[in-house]
């Protein structure tokens, strides 16, 4: 037998045996199978009994159908179809059949003639598969035998022949998961899916037809993207879906509910994307943001909403016996949100998969902060508490429904948006393509008036931007935007620094262009903003933050015309999300010269109701450098050689924060080797905290230290870091009277690394959320070994 043959005869095999393994040999189940199941039905009877909430939707629902009988005609067949589930009162049934047939007696449920060749299924096909089957799974035991049959061959007809003909099938299939392989794929091919189950019965081939869809879902979860068409993966390994919080519930909710109706027909299976599926459920939850006694807000990145959640999947999930704790605690943060697509008890499906609460979760055990670094989705967050404070950072692919927003970011305090998102606006409208995707509509720079090309959300970005080196120690927090490669006909560098200290958020801007020009900083905020001193107060009801431009230097007001060197703000206007006649202020802050390569740095200072406002003293140039709020961090600026310096002091900390200006790029084979302050050092960004009143030239004292891109950091000879590469590390040290000195460290950076960190006497060492036991070397300097080599994840300390 030829290697080719032995090689076709495995993969069939292989192939059979992964369809058998998701076929459970089993008798046919009676109608209603597929949701409306006696075993739902029976349940929420019960329920309902002590549950006032579920009563009162159930009550509605049926009296909203009571009122539709005492019309001629109308009303809703899904509702309809469960009052009959629930009652057995055949009225309802026959008034569901009735519209039932008005739906399967159509010429075509789709058809897209703009299209060549044309398209026989689009998302008119998907919904109406879904209606049909369901209204026909749950009045089945009401149709004559030549009903179901008469209805069974025009779902057919309709509905699944022209969704697998299209979508599917070997011999007439006009599109590919290369092509439209996000949402639509899923919407129109698993609802397909679900109509098959519904007909098992009445057309024996449905069966297979259900089977297969089943078993080609393994390929719409794990296609990688395409390198000819610049399409990214559906799916981050950690479970984000690149096109959007409510895309994501969208394409996701048609599989699970394919998947709940396979399970409830045909039997529980296990496929191999189920831990992705989950981790999905967790990219929700991380992309959230819960406010106390208001609905739970979303990212709105690209072609989304405030309001969108995933609420549905987590439900569905939960049904399916694949529920996480976590779930129980974010369906509940959803209850009270308006979001359309969501599983809400209103609604037949909403009512019968409603969780049965166990306990739950005062907050969630996932971590704060999170980065999705294939897609680019960063959330940096101070805790899970509501009306906590949320970073978010966008810096990945743009396509369809993934916006020209590499490098922006949003910011959520105090339980309200203040920095914020551009949105969106319906399709049709030209606003769409001409504010809304563009990179004008978002918190990023511009060079020239441009950032990316504004083709690329049509043609895609061929090089996507990217998330790096994300840490998380707790007062202390940091991620690294890459827009370069979305930006790249622009700049030649685009690196946007996130530095998040105590109450201070750091943004960081390290640009370089191919030629000189003019440079803008958008800020896109919400509700009120207004110049005081040498801050924009932005505030929304109770909730402020001041953002605060150090580098340049920016006028604090008076007369620019006598400081023509500092830096120039200006409000221009853009469209209100989801609007097309709402304009809307934002700011752009210019540099006074033009020229190829600059640093900004801007600082966000978190308010809360310690800082109130005060009144400052303004001059004959109406000009105030002096902070419009009380009890502030207190924050300085200091430059020398070669670097630009930034001093926090608060809560009985002082932090200063190095920006290596020769660690930028403009070396070649030459190492960045920089003396600030008494430290020597190659690092990127320096950031050291000693406590107020300790001896700052001491480096014993130190209580933390950050370092990005760094090889070494010393003082008078004596390393605090040593590394042959240059890594990204935060150490934090804490002393107690009892445990000794404890020490912990997130280190990362390269595959491989070792490192000598200048800690003394160290009791508890923590690397990488592990605990490992304290080695030092003959110089008296603790060894750390990370080493992903050998195996994902493995830490080693070696004596």
């Amino acid at each position: 037998m030829s290697q080719h043959n032995q090689v076709y005869l495995f993969c069939w095999a292989y192939t059979m045996s992964l369809a058998w393994a998701i076929i459970p040999v089993q008798a046919a189940k009676a109608h209603p199978y597929l949701f409306y199941t006696p075993q739902r039905t029976s349940r929420l009877k019960e329920r309902i009994k002590t549950d006032t909430l579920l009563a009162n939707r159930w009550n509605e629902i049926r009296q909203r159908c009571d009122h539709w009988l005492s019309e001629p005609k109308g009303g809703n067949m899904e509702q309809l179809a469960l009052a009959y589930t629930m009652t057995s009162d055949k009225r309802y049934a026959d008034r569901a059949k009735i519209l039932l047939g008005e739906l399967v007696n159509r010429a075509f449920w789709d058809g897209m003639d703009d299209r060549t060749p044309r398209w026989n299924a689009g998302l008119g096909t998907s919904h109406s598969n879904w209606t049909a089957s369901v209204t026909y799974d749950a009045i089945y035991n009401a149709l004559s035998k030549d009903e179901r049959k008469d209805i069974a061959a025009k779902i057919v007809k309709l509905g699944i022949e022209p969704s697998i003909n299209d979508w599917l099938s070997k011999d007439k299939r006009i599109q590919s998961l290369n092509s439209m392989g996000h949402n639509w794929w899923a919407a129109i091919v698993f609802e397909a899916g679900v109509a098959s189950l519904a007909v098992m019965n009445e057309v024996p081939q449905a069966k297979k037809w259900a089977t297969d869809i089943m078993q080609d879902s393994r390929q719409w979860f794990a296609f990688a993207g395409s390198l000819l068409e610049n399409k990214p993966a559906n799916f981050d390994p950690d479970g984000g879906f690149y096109e959007s919080i409510s895309y994501a519930n969208y394409g996701i909710s048609e599989y699970l509910l394919f998947r709940v109706g396979y399970t409830n027909a045909i039997g529980s299976i296990k496929m191999p994307y189920d831990a992705v599926l989950q981790k999905t459920v967790d990219w929700f939850i991380h992309a959230s943001y819960p406010r106390a006694g208001k609905p739970l807000l979303s990212f709105n990145f690209g072609d989304s909403n405030d309001l969108a959640n995933g609420e549905r999947p987590a439900k569905l999930l939960i049904a399916l016996g694949l529920g996480k704790p976590d779930y129980y605690w974010y369906v509940q943060q959803t209850a009270n949100n308006r979001f359309g697509e969501g599983l809400k008890i209103e609604s037949p499906m909403g009512l019968l998969y409603e969780p049965e609460y166990q306990t739950i979760p005062s907050l969630p055990i996932l971590p704060p902060s999170a980065a999705y670094s294939s897609m680019g989705w960063g959330m940096l967050r101070s805790s899970w508490q509501p009306n906590a404070t949320l970073l978010g950072v966008k810096c990945g692919f743009t396509w369809n429904h993934a916006h020209a927003d590499a490098g922006s970011f949003v910011l959520y305090h105090k339980g309200e948006y203040l920095l914020i998102d551009g949105g969106d606006v319906s399709y049709g409208n030209p606003e769409y393509s001409n504010y809304f995707v563009t990179s004008r509509a978002h918190n990023v720079l511009l060079f020239n008036g441009e950032a990316q090309d504004a083709r690329d959300q049509y043609n895609a970005v061929k090089n996507p931007g990217h998330l790096y080196n994300l840490i998380d120690g707790g007062s202390l927090k940091y991620v690294l935007a890459d827009a370069t490669g979305p930006t790249s006909r622009n700049f030649l560098r685009n690196y946007r620094n996130f530095l998040w200290i105590g109450k201070v958020i750091l943004v960081i801007d390290d640009v370089k262009t191919y030629d000189i020009g003019q440079f803008d900083y958008l800020l896109h905020y919400a509700d009120k903003a207004v110049k005081r001193g040498p801050d924009f107060e932005i505030t929304k009801d109770s909730a402020a933050i001041l953002f605060r431009p150090l580098y340049p230097e920016m006028l604090p007001l008076g007369y620019p015309h006598d400081l023509p060197e500092k830096m120039k703000f200006r409000t221009e206007y853009g469209l209100k999300d989801r609007t097309t006649n709402v304009q809307i202020p934002y700011y752009v802050l210019s540099p006074p010269e033009k020229t190829d390569r600059t640093k900004f740095v801007n600082a966000i200072l978190l308010l809360d109701e310690t800082n109130t406002s005060i009144q400052t003293a303004t001059g004959s140039s109406g000009a105030s450098g002096a902070a419009g709020r009380s009890n502030l961090p207190v924050i300085e600026k200091f430059e020398g050689t070669n670097y630009l310096g930034v001093r926090i002091t608060q809560n009985g900390q002082i932090a200063e924060i190095y920006i290596n200006l020769l660690a930028d790029g403009r070396l070649m084979h030459r190492n960045a080797n920089a003396t600030i302050n008494g430290w020597e050092t190659d690092a990127y960004i320096s950031a050291i905290t000693f406590p107020q009143n300790a001896d700052r030239q001491d480096a014993s004292q130190i209580s933390s230290v950050f370092i990005s891109n760094g090889s070494y950091l010393r003082r008078n000879g004596k390393p605090l870091l040593s590394s042959l590469s240059k890594v990204f590390m935060y150490a934090a040290k804490t002393s107690d009277a009892r445990t000794g000195t404890q020490l912990n460290v997130q280190l990362q950076g390269q595959s491989l690394i070792e490192a000598f960190l200048g800690f003394e006497k160290v009791s508890k060492l923590t690397v990488n959320n592990k605990t490992v036991s304290p080695q030092y070397d003959l110089d008296k300097l603790l060894r750390i070994e990370v080493d992903e080599t050998r195996s994902m994840n493995t830490l080693i300390t070696i004596p």
